[in-house]
């Protein structure tokens, strides 16, 4: 039995929009496995996030592999045109040593020197998931979600496949909750921080992609078990950040699955660029 986890991650975690990290147990050796979800935690400072994926307690039991909606890379083109570090480790080590302010400025200063339409440099992953590009720093901000991320991760020696070897029974994937909602929903929007949009279609969009998952008719093919009471708590959250974190460990479930099929990268490919990283079920 593995402990999974699944983390709708924030840059700037407070009590009000923290980092959640949903809790769950999968047995990937037995056929037609339910992702069984036990918990639903908020985090609201990085230092206590480390210390959640740092220290053994009841409410994280090893071992645990976990997705994480942040990006785990940069673009190779970005890193080779501002000549930092190309290898990932001396990379992040680097990138996560800036000012927030001074990696604005050079990725402000990136963009303004390319054409109307391509500014932003992607990595390979993106494009193929449909995701914000990893050197985005506004509307969302993943870069800064790397910059605050990282480390942490580094931090609690969790191992991340084709990247960096840490504690083994800590396992961390690049996960992105929109590819599986999408794939559900398609380009309905379930979730808004606008309280203004808070509105009952989202509720039920949440609904529907609730019901799915339940029933593992998706393309990963992993039922959720969960209990009544969490799902009214997925349903009632409109930030849609709880059912985030849910699918995050549904995308790391099937990791888990690839991996116990003999897949050490637990599903990504194994020509993926090892400066940039993947994300998972892409």
């Amino acid at each position: 039995m593995t402990t999974i986890i699944g983390c709708d991650f924030t840059s700037r975690p407070t009590r009000v929009k923290p980092i959640t990290v949903s809790v769950a147990s999968y047995d990937a050796l037995t056929n037609d496995s339910a992702l069984r979800v036990s918990a639903v935690h908020s985090v609201d400072s990085l230092e206590k996030f480390e210390d959640f994926l740092s220290l053994d307690s009841s409410n994280l039991s090893k071992p645990w592999v976990g997705g994480f909606d942040l990006p785990f890379g940069l673009p190779r083109e970005l890193v080779e045109h501002l000549n930092w570090p190309n290898t990932w480790l001396a990379c992040m080590k680097y990138y996560c040593s800036l000012e927030r302010s001074q990696i604005r400025e050079v990725f402000q200063a990136f963009c303004a020197s390319r054409a109307v339409g391509s500014k932003f440099a992607h990595r390979a992953t993106d494009l193929i998931a449909k995701s914000s590009p990893s050197m985005k720093w506004i509307n969302p901000p993943v870069a800064y979600m790397l910059h605050a991320g990282m480390p942490v991760l580094i931090n609690a020696k969790v191992s991340l496949p084709g990247l960096l070897r840490g504690d083994p029974s800590k396992v961390g994937l690049e996960a992105y909750p929109g590819k599986l909602a999408k794939e559900i929903v398609g380009n309905q929007s379930y979730k808004s921080d606008d309280k203004r949009k808070q509105n009952l279609d989202r509720l039920h969009v949440r609904e529907k992609i609730l019901n799915v998952l339940v029933a593992g008719k998706h393309s990963l093919g992993i039922k959720l078990k969960i209990p009544k009471s969490m799902i009214e708590k997925l349903l009632e959250d409109a930030s849609g950040d709880n059912l985030d974190a849910v699918l995050c460990a549904v995308q790391a479930a099937w990791g888990v699955r690839q991996y116990h099929l003999g897949d050490p990268l637990y599903g990504m490919p194994s020509q993926m660029d090892e400066l940039e990283g993947w994300i998972l079920t892409c």
